[in-house]
């Protein structure tokens, strides 16, 4: 009987001692944040920018994209295709072959 006390006082210390630990920590505090994102007013230009205007800069500015170097269609929709599987983008899928193609054939300034 003796035995059976002795194991279950030295269980009880096991378990009980990190929740001892635990409730004498510090209490955990989430603190809000301010973050403060650059403004752009600029908007993808020309012909057939529409679908890149409505989806894309909604997380992008058009000047991230546009410093992009050219890259062919296949990269663009393949990159097109991370940012909604991967990244989650809300792009409408009716959009997805006018955004590749615009931004395969856009003409960036020199």
């Amino acid at each position: 009987m003796v035995r059976i006390l002795i194991a279950l006082g030295t269980l009880a210390s096991i378990v009980l001692s990190p929740l001892a630990a635990v409730a004498a920590a510090k209490p955990f505090e989430l603190k809000s944040v301010t973050l403060d994102l650059p403004e752009s007013d600029r908007v993808f230009p020309g012909p057939g920018a529409d679908a890149a205007n409505n989806n894309c800069l909604a997380c992008h500015s058009a000047a991230m994209v546009l410093n992009q170097p050219p890259l062919t269609k296949a990269t663009w929709e393949a990159e097109v295709k991370k940012m909604i599987n991967a990244y989650k983008a809300p792009v409408a899928q009716e959009d997805v072959a006018a955004i590749v193609e615009y931004l395969s054939t856009l003409q960036r300034p020199k």
